[in-house]
């Protein structure tokens, strides 16, 4: 059949254009193929945060949430992520199992291929109680940080706070140590010759999103959570409310982490109070306000640099057998000093009260005893000075008692650790230590609780401006004092509560000092 003057030319103009499609397709695709695909510049970081609400809802009441809270960071090559866990410890004490960490690194490398040495989780030693599915919260973080990456900036700057802590550690005039605990009474005030130091310095990174709103605040800081609230209610301590007021005066949806510090020997300020209640939260609203100023001067720019190392170190155990014997030896003289005395709690407190109010006419109105003196008696005289040496007696029975609790408290703790040690063997003590660099911000941590002067040597020594120190960080080996606080061994709880000999603190200030030089 004859085609029809109307569809002819356009038969025609079909074939045409087919044939010159067929011709354009290659020299499309070869075009195609020399596109840029959109990933992540060299001198780029893309970042994700994410937290999760881990309140033990069962442990009793609830004063404010805890979380779980991770910071997944990546420069396209290296992913680094660090976690940070409203808990005691992420090991040994509290309520998280020991293969906590070796788990959550395990199920991150299997679902998201991230590297177990590249997993940070710090915890913030605040004594409030997480769930027991805390792995699996864990992980999901985690995971929601990474499902949010964005491309940031890096600002990196400290803060200065000193308002709120002090040290615990009492340096006597006999030449001993002690510390602030609730656990047992302080020294006498007329023995305490001085205090130690503390770190003020608020270290913070600053992750912002390329339109500026801020995605995220590390703040490093040394200070035991540990102040509690009124209610004595589950709680995140002074940390998290600090976090809290953070994050409420930054961008809606800025997440704050914060990171444990070398707080082994540092307290709340007023840690002992018994005249009114003991809040947190003043405490922490004061941290996070001076974190928030410190931030006001922090500008993000563009830094892609992101390096970490994981190093394993072998720590010297100690042995204190012979300060277990000398300790209870002098336990026994304590015990055998004590008097007895004609005063117990019911005489002893109005007679106290009496001869506190009036040192020359205690028993009774000034009157008689002039009138006394003056028919030459001395009859409340006499009396006076039986009272005087019944109570001296019963106060120096006080101070012995109190000195025996003390010593009784941390010879428990020797023991334990002593146990640990000898069941070891030779074995050492094997500890990560982490090096981390985001931008300016170097952060290196330690799984003890550093006390503060090891955290002061490692900023005063590092060739780095902005070096931040983080104990209580993937895993937990009691306390880590200084080679000379462990001189005072049973003294005080941090020389007690210990498990390293006092070679510990060279052989990791020189591992801290070799990864520096590397990042």
């Amino acid at each position: 059949m004859k085609a029809s003057a109307s569809t002819a030319p356009s038969h025609t103009l079909c074939n045409n254009l087919g044939r010159g499609l067929r011709h354009l397709v290659p020299t499309v695709l070869l075009f195609l193929t020399f596109l840029p695909v959109p990933t992540a510049r060299a001198d780029e970081l893309r970042a994700g945060v994410a937290k999760v609400d881990v309140t033990n809802t069962e442990a009793g009441p609830v004063s404010d949430r805890l979380y779980v809270k991770a910071l997944v960071v990546s420069d396209g090559g290296t992913t680094a992520v660090i976690a940070t866990v409203d808990a005691v410890a992420i090991a040994e004490i509290g309520t998280i199992r020991n293969e906590y960490l070796a788990n959550v690194r395990a199920r991150l490398q299997r679902e998201l291929t991230i590297k177990p040495a590249n997993v940070i989780i710090n915890a913030s030693h605040c004594h409030g109680v997480v769930r027991q599915d805390i792995e699996e919260l864990t992980v999901l973080a985690v995971k929601q940080a990474s499902q949010k990456m964005v491309p940031v900036n890096v600002g990196v700057g400290s803060g200065y706070e000193d308002r709120i802590m002090t040290n615990r550690r009492l340096k006597l005039k006999n030449g001993k140590e002690v510390d602030i605990r609730r656990a047992y009474a302080l020294a006498p005030d007329e023995e305490v010759a001085k205090v130690g130091p503390i770190d003020p310095e608020i270290g913070i990174l600053r992750l912002n999103r390329k339109d500026g709103r801020t995605l995220a605040v590390i703040y490093n800081f040394a200070c035991h959570p540990i102040q509690g609230v009124p209610s004595n209610g589950n709680t995140a301590d002074l940390t998290g409310f600090a976090s809290k007021v953070i994050e409420e005066n930054l961008s809606d949806d800025t997440i704050a982490l914060f990171l444990q510090g070398a707080g082994g020997d540092i307290n709340p300020v007023f840690y002992k109070q018994v005249d009114h209640p003991r809040s947190a939260e003043p405490l922490g609203n004061m941290l996070g306000l001076s974190t928030l100023k410190a931030l006001r001067t922090i500008h993000a720019r563009e830094d892609g640099r992101l390096m970490l190392i994981n190093r394993t170190t072998g720590l010297p155990r100690a042995n204190t057998a012979q300060r277990i014997l000398a300790l209870e030896a002098e336990q026994q003289n304590l015990l055998h000093s004590l008097k007895g005395t004609m005063l117990n709690l019911k005489s002893f407190l109005p007679l106290a009260v009496k001869y506190s109010l009036s040192s020359e006419f205690p028993s009774y109105y000034s009157h008689q005893y002039l009138h006394e003196r003056q028919m030459k008696r001395a009859d409340l005289d006499q009396l006076d000075a039986e009272n005087r040496k019944n109570l001296k007696q019963y106060i120096d029975n006080i101070h012995t008692m109190e000195e025996l609790t003390r010593i009784q408290t941390n010879l428990t703790l020797l023991r334990k650790h002593q146990a640990t040690n000898v069941a070891a063997g030779n074995k050492a003590l094997d500890v990560e230590v982490v090096g981390l660099r985001i931008g300016d911000f170097v952060l290196v941590t330690f799984p003890g609780e550093l006390t503060v002067q090891i955290g002061l040597n490692i900023k005063k020594a590092s060739p780095h401006k902005r070096t931040y120190v983080a104990g209580y960080t993937n895993g937990y080996i009691y306390y880590t004092p200084t080679a000379e606080q462990l001189k005072n061994v049973g003294g005080a709880q941090e020389d007690s509560d210990c498990l390293v000999a006092p070679e510990w603190q060279a052989l990791f200030e020189r591992t801290v000092a070799e990864i520096l030089s590397q990042l």
